[in-house]
């Protein structure tokens, strides 16, 4: 990407900002791929984030990764300004907004079709009038109460996602008879709260949840069984990047693999999601499972 040059006797530029370019039409959901699994990009914009670290929790760094994302292939790119690694500390909705708001209006602008990661109707209210057209909501059974209204009122996609509450590490909350009924069930449950608010089915991509007041052997239930969840005749949307589960399977001498090093693990869980017939994969690394989910395809023809 270009970047702007210092000005004369100001001395290098240390920090490159994204360009201004011409505006783009927003990408919407008749410009996404009908023939394969669509490819969510992850933007974090948070100084605590379990996997970049906060590599992207200033705007124009952000801004710069969101651009690269977007040229590199991403269907959707996922923007949020709250961490939800385990003992991580909740944030006002206000701050949020600080932090994702610009980096959508930016991605729009360059084309970009826009998610929001939040679980406030507040900022999805407003990241919706920057041009987000998916709110992602990885709140579960502990919904914002606007929420509902919100999706119903602006007619936008909304991922619901399963959880039992706030994501915390050895959480009680992850105790299932039955793991993939009960996630099924409860998703159930929520989905029809928002029915009654007006929600359409169309609206609604449905999210397991993998790591979310869930064990490893939970999450690869789940994955296993994810045909239950897509009989309930929603989309459904797979998010193992970078995950514990993952690490754990990678443990050498001990030691689960760190989060940076579980990419070909994630590319691997999108090609077999993608087979599985997924609407959608949410991953760290575009590029990576891009290529598997197009592998899959052709595989499928």
């Amino acid at each position: 990407m270009d970047s702007l040059a210092a000005a004369p006797g100001t001395g290098p530029a240390t920090t490159p900002l994204p360009v201004v370019r011409p505006a783009r039409a927003a990408r919407t959901f008749d410009d996404l791929p009908a023939d394969r699994t669509l490819v969510m990009g992850i933007l974090n914009v948070t100084p605590d984030s379990f996997s970049d670290g906060g590599r992207f929790a200033d705007t124009d760094a952000a801004i710069r990764a969101g651009l690269k994302m977007h040229y590199d292939g991403a269907d959707i790119i996922d923007v949020g300004g709250e961490s939800t690694r385990p003992d991580s500390v909740r944030i006002s909705a206000e701050e949020e907004q600080e932090r994702v708001l610009p980096v959508i209006e930016a991605l729009v602008r360059a084309g970009a079709l826009v998610s929001v990661d939040t679980m406030n109707a507040s900022t999805a209210e407003k990241a919706i009038g920057a041009g987000a057209l998916i709110i992602n909501d990885v709140s579960g059974t502990e919904t914002d109460p606007a929420m509902a209204s919100l999706v119903a009122r602006t007619g936008v996609s909304y991922i619901l996602m399963h959880s039992r509450g706030s994501v915390r590490s050895n959480d009680p909350n992850a105790t299932y008879d039955d793991v993939v009924e009960d996630v099924v069930e409860e998703l159930t449950k929520v989905r029809d709260r928002f029915y009654a608010a007006g929600v359409t089915p169309e609206q609604i991509i449905l999210d397991p949840g993998l790591g979310f007041t869930k064990t490893a052997e939970h999450d690869w239930a789940l994955l296993r069984g994810i045909d239950r969840i897509g009989a309930l005749g929603h989309r459904v949307l797979i998010g193992a990047s970078r995950k514990r589960f993952l690490g754990s399977l990678l443990t050498s001498f001990g030691k689960a693999a760190p989060p940076l090093e579980r990419d070909n693990a994630t590319a691997a869980v999108s090609a077999l999601a993608a087979a599985s017939g997924v609407w959608a994969v949410r991953v760290h690394n575009v590029q990576a499972s891009l290529d598997a989910v197009k592998a899959a395809a052709a595989w499928k023809g």
